[in-house]
């Protein structure tokens, strides 16, 4: 169940997937409100912090700013791989994208400017086959 460490290996196979819908950034007070389904929790100090459908946080009435689409790396990164984050957050920055970046026990899950989210794919392609 060992993930991929070897950086060159990680970035070719990558295989980006835009995940379909919006997706938004909220905070709550407390749980997580009934019919909200969020697909990232965070717990800070200051809240909970939900990454969630865009039509749950509207259903719910809860306010965000941010509005993103959601890219699935495929490939199963290990947790203490080194410099994947870095090199796709470079190309990233480099075609003026913001990334906000969630590692799950099997990929890397990046959170990007919905109207630009097929851009991004388009980037992150750019840099596996670069990479190859």
């Amino acid at each position: 169940m060992t993930g991929e460490s070897d950086l060159r290996t990680l970035l070719t196979t990558m295989r980006p997937r835009l995940n379909p819908g919006r997706y938004v950034f909220t905070t709550v007070g407390g749980d997580v409100p009934p019919g909200v389904r969020p697909v990232v929790t965070v717990a800070e100090e200051e809240g909970l912090t939900l990454v969630l459908p865009q039509r749950d946080a509207d259903a719910a009435g809860l306010t965000y700013d941010y509005v993103a689409g959601w890219i699935t790396l495929r490939v199963h990164s290990a947790l203490e791989a080194v410099g994947l984050t870095a090199a796709f957050a470079q190309a990233l920055a480099a075609a003026g994208l913001s990334c906000n970046v969630v590692a799950g026990f099997h990929h890397d899950h990046l959170f990007v400017p919905y109207e630009r989210a097929d851009e991004a794919v388009e980037v992150l392609e750019d840099l596996a086959r670069r990479s190859a």
